[in-house]
């Protein structure tokens, strides 16, 4: 697997609404590849479009920036030079939820949750992947 297919997109779209269904959470779930371009994205009924922008913007950030959207974010907090230059910056968005999707220890994709607390939309991203059987950095 060099790339994610739209078909295992859609399934980690899936899985990933099943799980905030199953804990009663109001989100929106982005999958996109590698370059961080979108596969597939859905939104629960309840939640508004601002919310799936974030998770694509979630989903962006975690594929090409290689690492977990919370990670990335402690990073900054870290580096004040860092948050300054990085802030002005389209579609990065360093709030937990956001995670790159691993294949044999290669990123092949990235997946965006929002809507709900940040660590249950990263336990959604995480089902969503754990269905496929696919990695992720945390």
């Amino acid at each position: 697997m060099a790339s994610l297919s739209s078909t295992s997109a859609l399934r980690i779209v899936e899985e990933a609404l099943a799980e905030a269904a199953r804990q009663g959470f109001c989100v929106a779930v982005c999958v996109v590849d590698a370059h961080g371009h979108t596969l597939a994205s859905a939104r629960t009924e309840r939640a508004t479009p601002p919310i799936l922008t974030f998770a694509e913007d979630k989903a962006y950030t975690a594929a090409t920036m290689r690492r977990a959207t919370a990670a990335f974010a402690e990073r900054m907090a870290a580096r004040p030079s860092l948050t300054l230059g990085l802030s002005t910056r389209q579609r990065l968005l360093p709030w937990g939820g956001g995670l790159p999707i691993l294949h044999e220890g290669q990123v092949v994709g990235g997946i965006g949750v929002s809507g709900a607390q940040e660590p249950e939309d990263i336990a959604c991203a995480e089902a969503g992947l754990r269905a496929l059987g696919l990695g992720w950095e945390a």
